[in-house]
């Protein structure tokens, strides 16, 4: 045990708070994301009570694309590849083992995982949108393998624009966006 514990000894410190000019972007970024993804959903579901297009991954993405636009996780290939994917898998789990939602959510996560690894797509928000196809509900349920288009991709790729949009109208070279495409 105690073998295991010094491996979790620290080996460094916490690094310094970004400059409020990144985090100011970030914060501009992720609400014009957020907002726009709100927006289209409200025009597509003519419902102001709740948004299907608003799922929870995409909170996590606004982070790393608006928060960390340089990181490997963040760039186009993984941010629109991941989910895409992920929700691919989600579905297929949730059709086949559907009726187990343990099974299934492990399964959907795991695979979306190991698939993501496989083809350089690793974007951690698709572990989420992969589990919210399988533990989303009837309406999530209802949409089958409309939801990778609607409102996945579609959610993605409004995140990808407003990300291209924000991050680089900074002066800052850290922040502009992409590092790569593909």
């Amino acid at each position: 045990m105690k073998y295991y514990f010094r491996r979790m000894k620290s080996k460094g410190k916490c690094p310094p708070r970004v400059p409020l000019k990144h985090i100011l972007w970030s914060g501009l970024g992720s609400f014009l994301g957020i907002f726009s993804i709100g927006l289209l959903g409200s025009i597509y579901q003519f419902s102001t009570t709740e948004c299907l297009f608003l799922i929870g991954s995409f909170g996590a993405t606004a982070v790393l694309v608006y928060g960390a636009p340089l990181a490997q996780l963040s760039q186009p290939r993984n941010l629109i590849g991941g989910h895409v994917i992920s929700a691919l898998i989600g579905v297929t789990v949730f059709i086949l083992l559907g009726d187990s939602q343990i099974l299934a959510s492990a399964v959907s996560v795991s695979a979306s995982i190991m698939i993501m690894h496989l083809t350089r797509t690793l974007h951690p928000p698709g572990g989420a949108t992969a589990l919210i196809a399988v533990i989303g509900g009837d309406k999530i349920h209802a949409l089958g393998y409309t939801y990778v288009f609607m409102p996945v991709l579609a959610g993605a790729l409004i995140m990808l624009i407003v990300a291209l949009k924000i991050n680089n109208l900074s002066t800052n070279s850290n922040r502009h966006y992409p590092v790569y495409w593909y």
